[in-house]
């Protein structure tokens, strides 16, 4: 009977530290290829400009995923127009798998009505990386950038290189906050 008190109170003791001291949290062991995105990782919020006049604003959450083999991006954005009011219908979501193959740095975007194949990325190591998508005679071109200003502060930008034009054009840019 005192083995059985003893080991209830050491349980309930062992409980209770648990719960007031609960482990670090360690993130997981991000791919090789991926180590240099690791400033990506977080929760962010913020917003920019537009093309059109108007501006964007929305939440970021990066994420490593399948035990540190990709990053994924979920965000949720909505647009106002030039007179800073909330475009009717303009909120979107997008999801965004960033991984490595072959050696070289891939992505794939999603919004539910475009699909975007970023077939390389140019890293360097804790500070920016650009997602590039080729464009073809049929489709545009892309160019994604993520450049860390601080340790808490992200620029972003994404460009769009129309089919026949001489060069990208901005089509949002802004920065985002760590929210956590």
């Amino acid at each position: 009977m005192r083995l059985f008190l003893a080991a209830a109170l050491m349980l309930a003791s062992t409980t209770a530290w648990a719960q007031q001291n609960p482990p670090a949290y360690n993130p997981p062991t991000l791919a090789p290829a991926l180590v240099p995105l690791g400033f990506l990782l977080g929760d962010w919020s913020g917003g920019g400009n537009t093309a059109d006049g108007g501006t964007a604003r929305g939440t970021s959450t990066i994420q490593a995923v399948a035990g540190g083999g990709g990053l994924l991006r979920q965000d949720h954005t909505d647009l106002m127009g030039k007179d800073g009011k909330p475009v009717p219908g303009a909120g979107f979501d997008q999801i965004m798998l960033i991984y490595p193959q072959d050696g070289t740095l891939h992505a794939d975007y999603l919004d539910g009505q475009h699909t975007i194949h970023y077939t390389s990325g140019q890293v360097t190591a804790g500070e920016s990386v650009t997602f590039l998508a080729d464009a073809t005679p049929a489709t545009p071109g892309f160019r994604l950038g993520y450049t860390r200003l601080d340790a808490g502060t992200l620029h972003v930008k994404f460009e769009m290189l129309p089919p026949g034009a001489p060069g990208y054009m901005t089509v949002a840019e802004g920065d985002v906050k760590r929210r956590k």
